[in-house]
C-alpha cells in the first residue's frame, strides 16, 4: 500500500470517506480492479517515487495523478514492508486467482478424488495469499507454515468428505432439499477451513502482538490484544467473502438446470455458466464484502493493554487512537 512509502507529510488514507461503509466499499472497489495487474514493475516504481514526493513536499497536493499512483500502490504493494506481493496473491488479482479453484469446487457430483484436489488447491491458494498479506510483525518460519497448512487442507478435506458422505444420508428430506445441501457443502468446507487457516496461519502475531502505531505512523510498541482483533477480524471477513461467491451461484445453478437455458445442454455449457456464475457474483461482491471491516484499523488505546494508555505525542497532547494493520 501507499502507507508503506515514507515522508513526513501525511497520506491521505483515501480519497473516500473510510468512516462509511460505502466509503469502504468505494476503496476496496479500487484495490480489487483486475485492470490493476496490468500495471508493470516500473508503473509501481513509478507511483512510490510520486507518493515519496508527496510524503516530502515536492508535491505540494494531492491529484488525480497521484490518487492514480495510490491506487497503484495500494493494489500491489504490502502496507508493512513496502514489497511488491507476488502477483497471483495480489487483492487485484483475487477474482481472476480464486475464479478457477471456486469453479473447480462448486462442480456439481465431483466425487472424492475431485473434491479432495480442488479443496487442497483452494487451501494451498488460501495459505499463498495469506502469507504474502499477512501483518508482518512476525513472520512465521516454513516449518510452521507447511505444519499449518497440512491441518488447514485436514480440515477443509474432512469437512468436504464428512458432509459429502451425510447429505445423501437424510433420507427425510425433500431429494431438492438435499440436492441444495449436497450444493453448499464446498462452502461450508471452506469457511470451516478458512477460519482454521487464519488463526493457525497468524497464530505467531496472537501469541507475541502485532506492531500498533500513532497517528503519525510511528510505532509505538506491539499489542496482543490488537492482535486479536486483527486475526477475528480476518477470520470473520473470509466467511463474509465466501459466502456470496459460493451460496449464490450454485442456487442460481441449480435452478438453471431445471430450465431450457440448460436442461439437456452439453457439460461445457453447464461448465461455462458455472464459471461466469462465479466470475459475475465475484466481480460485484467482494468489495462489498471486504469493506465490511477496515484493513487499516483504528482502536481506542482504553481497549489496549495498560502500557498503551498514558501515551502522549511529541507536543505533550495525550494519545487516544492508535492503528494497526489487520492484513486480509
Amino acid at each position: 500500500m501507499a502507507s508503506s512509502v515514507t515522508g513526513p507529510v501525511p497520506l491521505p488514507d483515501s480519497r473516500y470517506d473510510l468512516s462509511s461503509y460505502w466509503g469502504r466499499v468505494k476503496h476496496c472497489a479500487e484495490i480489487s480492479d483486475p485492470t490493476m495487474l496490468l500495471n508493470t514493475s516500473s508503473d509501481i516504481k513509478r507511483a512510490k517515487l510520486m507518493i515519496w514526493e508527496y510524503r516530502n513536499g515536492v508535491r505540494p497536493e494531492m491529484t488525480p495523478e497521484l490518487w492514480r499512483a495510490k491506487k497503484v500502490l495500494d493494489s500491489a504493494v504490502h502496507p508493512d514492508t513496502g514489497d511488491t506481493v507476488m502477483l497471483p496473491f495480489r487483492m487485484s488479482s483475487c477474482v481472476l486467482s480464486n475464479l478457477v479453484v471456486t469453479a473447480g469446487m462448486l462442480t456439481p457430483n465431483l466425487g472424492t478424488a475431485g473434491t479432495l484436489f480442488w479443496q487442497i488447491a483452494n487451501q494451498s491458494l488460501n495459505v499463498a495469499i495469506n502469507t504474502a498479506n499477512a501483518n508482518k510483525s512476525h513472520p512465521m518460519t516454513t516449518k510452521q507454515i507447511i505444519t499449518n497448512y497440512g491441518l488447514a487442507v485436514s480440515a477443509s478435506c474432512s469437512v468436504a468428505l464428512g458432509l459429502n458422505s451425510l447429505v445423501p444420508k437424510l433420507k427425510s428430506l425433500q431429494p431438492n432439499t438435499r440436492m441444495i445441501m449436497g450444493r453448499l457443502v464446498p462452502f461450508a468446507a471452506v469457511v470451516s477451513a478458512g477460519i482454521v487457516n487464519v488463526f493457525l496461519m497468524r497464530s505467531e502475531e496472537i501469541k507475541k502482538g502485532i506492531s500498533v502505531f500513532d497517528n503519525e505512523g510511528k510505532e509505538v510498541g506491539t499489542s496482543k490484544t490488537a492482535a486479536l482483533y486483527a486475526v477475528g477480524e480476518t477470520a470473520a471477513s473470509r466467511v463474509i467473502n465466501a459466502t456470496p461467491v459460493m451460496v449464490i451461484p450454485p442456487l442460481v445453478l441449480a435452478s438453471l438446470q431445471k430450465t431450457r437455458f440448460l436442461k439437456g445442454k452439453s457439460k461445457a455449457v453447464e461448465i461455462l455458466t458455472n464459471i461466469g456464475l462465479i466470475f459475475s457474483t465475484s466481480l460485484v461482491a467482494l468489495p462489498f464484502a471486504l469493506a465490511v471491516f477496515p484493513q487499516r484499523r483504528t482502536m481506542a488505546v482504553s481497549k489496549l493493554e495498560p502500557e498503551f494508555h498514558n501515551l502522549k505525542s511529541a507536543n505533550g497532547v495525550p494519545v487516544e487512537t492508535l492503528q494497526f494493520n489487520r492484513g486480509i
